[in-house]
């Protein structure tokens, strides 16, 4: 049998493994299975729950928003592991003169931000906290290459953003941090599978953990070079990109009733608003759980 592995830039674990195929990972942690391992590139993680479905992969993973979307289209997964809290992997920036000072003063607002990713996890928790809605409080617009731009003109009052895009806006200046990720939710990488990879198979799941988990130790090791990778592939500067990995904890992690919780509390309020058209039971998602409850 042949694993294939979705891999998209946006999940930094998965990037890495995949950079990193030259070194063997996956395939030193599949092969005394009896297993080969392919890489399925794509540019959209929101997609992983069909490529799931349709068999395209195997196993993925994204951020924490796209599990819950793909379990409320109908997709039957299984999470299979998490990574560390990332408190610091991005932020949701105003102007440092703007009148925003609360997420309250949001009301009314523009908000650019990768719509579908881990982002509307946090802006929608971040209004449900403050006791507004994502869906009816502000305009939520997918973020693109001239956000900040907008941002510091005052054409869009808030923009989240990440990565080496945080790090160059921060460096820049001009612009002050409304809200911290790790002050709202733990923001974790989320890796799932097909149900029945992860009920009959195991051991594979473990191994491909494994190989996450050595891609990850790469990078924390070699964060110039992860970051002259990431550069040269996706844009910004190495230095930017450096900056941006350096706040990443490069663990992979079980997956808890803690974070099935959190999921469960991105799912209701995603419900409540309106982001998904129906409830979602996030422990559905867990091996064993059985394949007619996907949602």
């Amino acid at each position: 049998m042949t694993i294939t592995i979705g891999v998209h830039s946006s999940n930094p674990s998965l990037y890495h493994l995949y950079h990193l195929s030259r070194l063997g990972y996956a395939q030193e942690e599949l092969a005394p299975l009896g297993e080969s391992v392919v890489f399925h590139p794509y540019t959209n993680g929101v997609r992983t729950g069909e490529l799931l479905s349709r068999g395209v992969i195997d196993f993925g993973g994204t951020g924490s928003t796209p599990p819950v979307t793909a379990q409320a289209a109908g997709h039957d997964i299984v999470y299979t592991a998490v990574s560390a809290p990332r408190p610091e992997h991005g932020a949701l920036l105003v102007p440092e003169d703007s009148p925003v000072h609360t997420v309250a003063d949001l009301k009314g607002a523009t908000v650019h931000l990768a719509i579908g990713s881990w982002q509307t996890h946090l802006i929608a928790k971040a209004l449900d906290d403050a006791g507004l809605s994502y869906a009816d409080d502000i305009t939520a617009v997918r973020s693109d290459d001239h956000s900040e731009e907008l941002l510091r003109t005052g054409a869009i009052a808030a923009w989240v953003a990440q990565g080496a895009q945080l790090s160059a806006a921060r460096r820049t200046g001009g612009l002050r941090t409304l809200i911290r990720t790790g002050d709202v939710i733990t923001d974790r990488s989320v890796f799932f599978a097909r149900r029945d990879l992860a009920e009959s198979r195991p051991e594979v799941v473990q191994a491909l953990n494994r190989a996450l988990q050595r891609a990850d130790d790469w990078a924390a090791a070699h964060s110039r070079q992860a970051a002259e990778i990431a550069a040269a592939d996706l844009g910004g500067s190495a230095d930017d990109w450096e900056t941006a990995l350096r706040t990443l904890p490069w663990q992979i992690e079980p997956v808890t009733d803690a974070f099935i919780a959190e999921q469960q509390e991105a799912a209701d309020i995603f419900h409540r608003t309106g982001f998904i058209d129906r409830p979602v039971t996030v422990a559905h998602a867990l091996a064993g759980a059985g394949a007619d409850r996907a949602a």
